[in-house]
């Protein structure tokens, strides 16, 4: 069975619910799924086939506290991420202008500086519009994984 690991940053616990809630998409779709919440370089350079990223922003586009050793330690060492392929779920509330999924933005832009590929589109969710973040993030992993042809036979 492929791997998938859902990489969560949260500050308050809201891209944690998201990434149990979309979990049993993936195991639906054939994969076995680990949520890593206090993520670790070897989380995207050793054994996933896939990884996603649930990340909320805190502050003025800051990465959450939990998610700030695993940034620092991607810009410290610069592993080749050439094999990561990944999807992305930004969270944030566009009251805060520029800085609306600053995090989600900012870690887009360092994978694919060390060279992981983005399948599809990122997905920003803003708090201003939705409540409940689950009910944005759940059809479009349905449709990501459809789009992607992640399903296994």
């Amino acid at each position: 069975m492929p791997t998938l690991t859902i990489v969560v940053g949260t500050m308050y616990g809201g891209a944690l619910d998201v990434a149990e809630q979309v979990k049993p998409l993936f195991e639906q779709a054939g994969y076995t799924v680990e949520i890593s919440e206090q993520p670790t370089v070897e989380d995207v350079t050793q054994g996933s086939d896939l990884s996603l990223f649930c990340v909320s922003t805190t502050g003025s586009g800051d990465f959450p506290g939990n998610f700030v050793p695993f940034v620092r330690s991607l810009k410290d060492q610069s592993p080749s991420l050439t094999k990561l392929r990944y999807g992305l779920i930004a969270l944030g509330d566009s009251s805060y202008g520029d800085t609306f999924c600053g995090a989600g933005r900012a870690l887009d832009e360092l994978l694919q500086d060390l060279g992981a590929r983005r399948l599809g589109e990122r997905l920003e969710i803003d708090a201003m519009e939705t409540f409940m973040a689950d009910d944005a993030a759940l059809p479009w992993v349905e449709e990501w994984i459809d789009d992607q042809q992640l399903k296994v036979a």
